[in-house]
């Protein structure tokens, strides 16, 4: 039987993971195949895997990275500690759940940290941001996260949400790592983008933009023009997927 992979979120318009994964198959002779799978609600899961049982791993994006969790039979140490999963193993009818976007985003965001980027602001707290969190923490940055509703929480790193409302000039000067984990800028939303006072970001901000379509979003293109260095999350994208890949073939 040829072995299944697949993505589910919705809407999947825009996906790289099928091609990704397919030409991945083809060039490594890979008896496999990865579907886009998109379910409009997280209750389809069940019945998902249910009929398909050639189906060997799954990959999960938006709107279902923490949804997701009460319908697996077993949590990665590190998921369950985030409270999101993007990576889905299932052997022998059963499943669980890894989260690999800590790995991809580690992986590419070190190399750009110095000593100055000891304080972040995380854009949205969705299960991105959790991952997102997670390797801050990790890595001894403080995290204020600024989302629509505000709930200030102290624990270990993390100094609390705070909303757009007050994101003013000083926070954004006193916190030089800044980054976007919500879908504002995607395409084919490509014209929209987190409201903040862009004219505080100087040279030495750092803008990663989870984003990877478009490549430069309206986020990337302000900080741009404020000569902050940016990121976009193509290649956050790639090593989560190949730490996907372990996962599903060991």
């Amino acid at each position: 039987m040829l072995n299944e992979y697949g993505i589910i979120g919705f809407p999947l318009k825009t996906t790289f993971s099928p091609t990704y994964f397919n030409n991945k198959f083809n060039a490594e002779k890979i008896d496999a195949i990865y579907n886009a799978y998109p379910l409009n609600i997280i209750e389809e899961f069940t019945q998902l895997i249910k009929s398909n049982p050639a189906l060997k791993g799954l990959s999960v994006t938006i709107p279902h990275k923490e949804t997701v969790i009460k319908y697996l039979d077993d949590l990665d140490t590190n998921a369950a500690k985030i409270g999101a999963v993007n990576c889905i193993k299932i052997e022998n009818g059963k499943t669980k759940g890894f989260n690999t976007d800590i790995i991809g985003f580690e992986l590419s965001l070190k190399p750009l940290l110095n000593a100055q980027h000891n304080k972040a602001l995380v854009l949205g707290n969705g299960g991105a941001a959790k991952a997102v969190k997670f390797v801050l923490n990790k890595l001894g940055i403080k995290i204020t996260t600024v989302s629509r509703n505000k709930n200030n929480t102290f624990h270990n790193n993390v100094l609390g949400t705070i909303n757009y409302e007050e994101l003013t000039e000083s926070v954004i000067k006193d916190n030089l790592l800044i980054i976007n984990t919500t879908p504002l800028g995607m395409y084919p939303d490509v014209d929209s983008y987190p409201v903040i006072p862009y004219n505080a970001i100087g040279i030495n901000h750092l803008l990663y933009d989870l984003i990877y379509k478009p490549e430069t979003t309206r986020f990337l293109e302000l900080g741009n023009k404020y000569n902050a260095i940016t990121k976009n999350g193509y290649e956050m994208l790639l090593l989560q997927a190949d730490a996907a890949w372990e996962i599903w073939s060991h």
